[in-house]
């Protein structure tokens, strides 16, 4: 786990020569153990290591191929590094690292390489003897990659800030990447918070060559490619399990101790139980506690330990902690996000304890169909005959059925009966939405009128024929994956636990693992109580206090944060962002007024976002 940074050239003015030391040094938190830079033909490298496989000097970046013809910068690990070092007898191996293997596999199979990794990566060859730049991305984008081109440099890094840091790129802020902002509470591909700089998207690859570029996506979530009767149900099952299994013992590899997040709720306990069973070590467990009753889960925790027999440490914090913290947190953070700042807690609490490696339980919840709007979207389809009617009918029908719910919800009811079909992608996008096109429109200068297609939008659109063709549970999951797993969820757990250095592996996340699950019919997943398919598929392994727990998480009080202890904080910045060119000022303080006042319509989460978005501003130095 590291950060990359690239300077590309394309004529002879080359760039400030300490360029790639200030883009290195603003991600020294990703990298503290070892840092290292390559220059030729008009290309340069900067590198920070934090060392987890191989953790000789030899294994250290930027690192070159027996002929000096490649140069390669990683980010990230291949699990599966040693089985793919088995195909490549003819090359001669210097170290025992996963990133040699990436090079010798590129040297022998170019950008076909990729099929045969398992991991997360993003990573950058410099061909000296073509002069082209290869960059590529892992299948669900858990590294980042950002990217900047001009007639004059090609840029990459793996943070925002490390590529503002080279001076060579004026900090605009991109109001198309706003809209999204605003309405998901983060930014996702291709765009980034400032003009000109892009993300590349996951499963994709690029070529750079005399100031061109291509594209090409290897892998794509939305089409699974399994061969599997799933009229046996007891071999899916099996299977579940020894995918989970093989997923667990992939991202075990390491050269130094791997520990384990644990809540007690299903995923954690999971990943946990099956780390039990496949290593010979007893697993190193943390957990959270809280003196506040209401946020406590350590008994889960407690029990889960306990039962698998685990080296566990519970970390004692108040919920003041996150209100202290929350600072460092937001300061951590390098693509504005209206999520994260638990992630930051948990992690630097974790790191502290000296571990570097850690397995975590997200991504359960997508895969396995865990949140309420798979079950709303099912409930949707049987509604699909509502569709037939005027959209007149349709929205006067939201007025007269919900009149006790509140405004927000009402207009919620209202936009979603307005969409020309019930279909995945026009539903998804409305139900993750923070601020609503109407708002958005009254708050900001952004959008004109209510109607706006954000880039998620457009992305399921472009795939709609992919995923109709598949159950409905997995339209759910294969929404998320492009939305907010891809851009919030691993986003956020990246930026927040590496600031801190500590390397978090999310075994739900595995490829094989997602794609039989994606495949398989919604009655498995569906039953009477939560992640039917997971739960059954390990059986015995998860304690029934565990399975059915009422689901709790961290659910702090931000609402009464946001008037009470972040009252000044809070006012203070959304008194300068109603400066801002992009926001209808007097309309944002009333609408902070009215929160204040206790208006029921407005959540913490929407006024959040605008605190937030001006103190990166602020920080990064946006105009």
């Amino acid at each position: 786990m590291c950060g990359i940074a690239g300077i590309l050239s394309f004529s002879s003015k080359l760039p400030d020569p300490g360029a790639i030391g200030r883009m290195t040094s603003a991600m020294s938190h990703r990298g503290p153990d070892a840092d290292g830079y390559y220059s030729g033909n008009n290309m340069t490298f900067g590198h920070r290591r934090l060392s987890i496989i191989d953790l000789s000097a030899e294994a250290n970046q930027p690192f070159t191929d027996n002929t000096g013809r490649l140069v390669i910068v990683f980010n990230g690990e291949i699990y599966n590094y040693r089985e793919v070092k088995s195909l490549l007898p003819e090359y001669r191996f210097r170290t025992n690292s996963d990133t040699e293997v990436i090079l010798a596999a590129y040297e022998k199979w170019q950008d076909g390489c990729l099929k045969y990794f398992k991991g997360m990566f993003a990573f950058a060859i410099w061909d000296n003897q073509k002069n082209e730049l290869f960059v590529a991305r892992d299948r669900f984008g858990v590294k980042p990659l950002y990217y900047f081109l001009d007639k004059e440099y090609f840029l990459f890094a793996s943070e925002v800030r490390a590529l503002l840091k080279s001076s060579l790129i004026k900090k605009k802020i991109s109001r198309h990447a706003l809209l999204d902002y605003f309405s998901y509470q983060s930014i996702g591909y291709p765009h980034s918070p400032l003009e000109n700089i892009c993300q590349l998207e996951a499963g994709s690859w690029m070529s750079v060559s005399q100031g061109r570029i291509e594209k090409q996506r290897y892998w794509d979530v939305s089409r699974p490619e399994i061969k599997f009767d799933y009229k046996d149900q007891a071999g899916a099952k099996e299977k579940v399990r020894a995918l989970m299994q093989q997923s667990i013992e992939r991202r075990l590899v390491s050269d130094v101790p791997v520990g384990a997040f644990l809540s007690g709720g299903i995923d954690s306990t999971a990943v946990v139980g099956l780390m039990a069973a496949v290593s010979p070590d007893k697993p190193m467990t943390f957990t959270v506690s809280f003196e506040e009753k209401e946020f406590d889960e350590s008994r889960f925790a407690d029990l889960v330990a306990k039962k698998f027999s685990t080296v566990h440490t519970r970390i004692d914090l108040k919920a003041n902690t996150f209100l202290d913290e929350l600072q460092n947190a937001l300061s951590a953070l390098d693509s504005p996000s209206g999520d994260g700042v638990n992630t930051y807690v948990v992690s630097k609490a974790i790191r502290q304890q000296g571990v570097k490696v850690a397995l975590s339980g997200v991504g359960g919840d997508e895969l396995f169909a865990g949140y309420p709007f798979f079950d709303q979207y099912l409930q949707l389809q049987q509604y699909r005959w509502l569709w037939k009617l005027p959209v007149s009918v349709r929205r006067k029908l939201a007025g007269s059925f919900f009149r006790r719910e509140t405004e927000s919800r009402r207009e919620r009811l209202r936009q979603l009966l307005a969409l020309d079909s019930p279909s995945i992608a026009n539903a998804y996008p409305l139900s993750r939405q923070i601020l609503s096109a109407a708002r958005l429109s009254s708050l900001t200068r952004l959008a004109a009128g209510e109607k706006f297609t954000t880039d998620l939008q457009s992305e399921l659109c472009q795939r709609a024929e992919n995923i109709s063709a598949l159950p409905y549970l997995s339209q759910v999951s294969i929404a998320d994956y492009l939305g907010y797993t891809q851009q919030t969820l691993l986003k956020d757990t990246d930026q927040m636990s590496m600031a801190s250095s500590l390397e978090v592996r999310e075994p739900f996340f595995d490829p094989d693992l997602v794609e039989f699950v994606l495949a398989a019919p919604d009655h498995y997943k569906k039953g009477n109580y939560p992640k039917k398919f997971l739960v059954d598929s390990l059986g015995t392994l998860l304690p029934d206090e565990v399975v059915h727990r009422k689901k709790q998480g961290f659910l702090f009080p931000w609402s009464l944060w946001l008037k009470n202890e972040l009252r000044s904080f809070c006012a203070d910045h959304i008194g300068r962002i109603a400066q801002r060119d992009f926001i209808h000022g007097e309309h944002l303080h009333a609408y902070w007024k009215n929160f204040l006042l206790g208006d029921p319509d407005i959540r913490w989460s929407e006024i959040w976002l605008f605190v937030v978005l001006e103190f990166w501003m602020e920080k990064n130095g946006i105009e």
